[in-house]
């Protein structure tokens, strides 16, 4: 399988906290991967390192990337994307394409706008628009440079049940195109319909990791919930 992304022994502190300890993490070609954990337990730490934004304690060759050129192939959606203030939907797109060097005619923003059920509300205001439609908006952002992996900081947070759907099917059609997702999310039942690995981490640390159905049947569990409270539960106690 075709590995973009691997790291080893990622450790990451602060003023003496360590927040990230020992992880090691491999994401594939058309993976979509969740990460879930209590609030604290190091998921947006992680993401940081993988982007490069923040670096490892140690060494810097910690991380492997599938390519050189790794961040100009990907996409990332934050919880909160700093969309351009007055300006359109549509403009936003115009002016993200110009900041990732990449030339969309009228017709392609059009094009894009339609792919993310946005045609009928281009013209209006970003910050005007409904939080489900900037979230798309900003997942729409993430494409626009055709990147090979997608990073999402809990995509669908406060999201109403449609908006949650879509982005999830948005999700699925990446990895049916053969783009990896990495996310992270508090949402279990989402995590459950639209991962194929999850990746638990807690204090820092990878707990538990495999594809949710696999996870389920081998420790006998009804569902994930049930199964995060019991590992949320036996490291409490450790």
């Amino acid at each position: 399988m075709d590995i973009l992304i691997e790291a080893k022994n990622l450790s990451k502190s602060y003023d003496g906290r360590t927040v990230v300890k020992n992880l090691s993490i491999r994401i594939c070609r058309g993976e979509i991967v969740a990460l879930i954990g209590p609030n604290g337990a190091g998921k947006t730490t992680t993401l940081s390192m993988l982007l490069g934004i923040v670096p490892a304690d140690r060494n810097e060759d910690s991380i492997k990337y599938w390519r050189k050129d790794y961040k100009a192939h990907l996409g990332v959606q934050l919880q909160s994307t700093p969309f351009f203030e007055g300006y359109s939907a549509e403009e936003n797109l115009e002016l993200f394409s110009a900041l990732y060097g990449v030339k969309k005619s009228k017709r392609q923003i059009q094009d894009v706008l339609k792919k993310f059920e946005l045609y009928d509300v281009g013209k209006t205001a970003a910050l005007r628009l409904s939080i489900g439609q900037q979230k798309r908006l900003a997942v729409a952002v993430t494409t626009l440079h055709n990147p090979e992996l997608i990073i999402l900081d809990e995509p669908t947070a406060g999201l109403d049940p449609k908006a949650k759907k879509d982005i999830r099917d948005m999700i699925t059609t990446f990895s049916q195109n053969n783009i990896s997702v990495i996310f992270s999310s508090h949402d279990l039942d989402e995590v459950w319909k639209v991962a194929n690995r999850i990746v638990f981490i807690n204090k820092g640390q990878i707990v538990l990791e495999g594809n949710p159905q696999e996870l389920l049947k081998h420790y006998q569990t009804t569902d994930l919930e049930a199964l995060y409270l019991q590992f949320i539960e036996e490291e409490g106690k450790s």
